[in-house]
């Protein structure tokens, strides 16, 4: 079933051949949908999920119930037994002439983690009381991940779209890492989150763009401010923020983005200061094997840029067995924020390198089971030796169960 700026062309031999009203992906499934209006590359697949018609709604339900221990090495290091969980319902339908309509929402009972999240070395992001930052830390995800409507029409050979709703995902960054086939098992958001995709849950988004199955151009206004610490409420929307982006899908291996935005006053906490943030990301996938490598510039105003790298390999070995890798480095100025420490603001460049396996077995119905684990390494200056230990080592264990995967 097609997807919103996926429309038949006429090189594509479906074209024409309609379900239900819903016209069929392009012949050679040129992109996957990832979330937001992002694209993945078309080998990784369309969003995953159990699909099933409802009249002329072609529906769409994915989700996932994730429980992990976690034990981050170091002085500064903790252990924890969380849950993180997603469930995403979208409906698209056929509009007439040429014309489709997306309703998507998405949930998340990562709340009642608690409002400091889950312990993540060298994370930084968002506050867990309204007064002092998360440090080492992963802040939860809001019960509303995402609230948004889709509208695209024929035009040419792509579609005319806009995209929004009070909760939505603006055009900055590659696919958030909870929808990307590189990073399916692992288990530790990155630590670069708030470099990429820190903006995929957004108070107020509009996007306008041009979809064609080679590429994409796109532009957003949305509220640049950070969820806040209340996770269960809906915040008030505003659109005092833009980005810009431009995704080149040339075959079903790759989709390539670069983009670029300002916000305002991202940070509770530095509600003083706005960001303009640059990135660029390329996916790969093919036979079994998922990648990204991706690039951040984050340009504090006023301020000092701060850059980050990231790489990320999943490899479905055969239908059982998978491994997969992260590896990051990032510029942070963030681990100290008590004022009277000598490293207050200071820049260190850190690196994370994780590595892990998952054992994948069916359940009932159109249920998997995933048990796995991992164990990450970091590098950094010995001036953080004292707070952080001379080589700390972290480690996890999962067990997740996910909806058609």
């Amino acid at each position: 079933m097609a997807m919103p700026g996926t429309p038949a062309t006429p090189q594509d031999p479906h074209a024409g051949h309609d379900m239900a009203g819903m016209t069929m992906l392009p012949f050679d499934g040129a992109y996957g949908e990832g979330p937001g209006t992002s694209r993945n590359p078309g080998n990784a697949g369309q969003m995953l999920g159990e699909h099933r018609m409802l009249g002329q709604w072609g529906m769409m339900l994915h989700g996932y119930l994730w429980g992990t221990y976690t034990d981050q090495g170091g002085p500064r290091g903790a252990n924890m037994v969380f849950v993180e969980s997603m469930a995403m319902l979208s409906g698209t339908r056929d509009l007439g002439s040429g014309a489709r309509l997306q309703l998507r929402t998405m949930m998340s009972l990562e709340p009642l983690i608690g409002k400091a999240g889950y312990p993540n070395l060298f994370a930084t992001g968002e506050t867990a009381d309204g007064v002092n930052p998360l440090i080492d830390r992963q802040h939860p995800h809001d019960l509303f991940m995402e609230l948004s409507a889709r509208v695209d029409v024929d035009a040419g050979n792509g579609s005319a779209f806009l995209y929004g709703g009070p909760v939505a995902e603006p055009a900055i960054g590659p696919s958030a890492f909870m929808h990307r086939a590189s990073a399916t098992y692992e288990p530790m958001a990155p630590i670069t989150h708030h470099w990429f995709d820190s903006t995929h849950i957004a108070y107020g988004v509009i996007t306008a763009g041009y979809a064609a199955p080679r590429w994409q151009i796109e532009a957003s206004a949305f509220r640049g401010r950070e969820p806040d610490q209340y996770r269960w409420a809906i915040e008030r929307p505003s659109l005092d923020s833009w980005s810009v982006r431009a995704t080149w899908t040339p075959s079903p291996a790759w989709a390539v983005q670069a983009s670029h935005g300002q916000l305002k006053s991202p940070e509770q906490l530095e509600a003083f200061r706005n960001e303009r943030r640059t990135t660029a990301s390329v996916q790969y996938a093919h036979g079994g094997v998922a990648t990204l490598l991706a690039y951040s510039a984050k340009h504090k105003l006023p301020g000092r840029v701060l850059s980050a790298w990231l790489a990320e390999v999943n490899w479905d070995i055969n239908r059982h067995d998978t491994l997969f890798a992260r590896g990051e480095s990032v510029a942070n100025d963030e681990l100290f924020p008590d004022p009277a420490s000598p490293l207050h603001d200071a820049k260190f460049r850190v690196g994370k390198l994780e590595g892990g396996y998952a054992y994948r077995l069916p359940l009932a119905g159109p249920f998997d089971l995933a048990l796995g684990g991992a164990v990450g390494v970091y590098a950094k200056p010995k001036a953080l030796d004292q707070a952080y230990g001379t080589f700390p080592v972290s480690f996890s264990l999962f067990a997740k169960v996910s909806l058609a995967r």
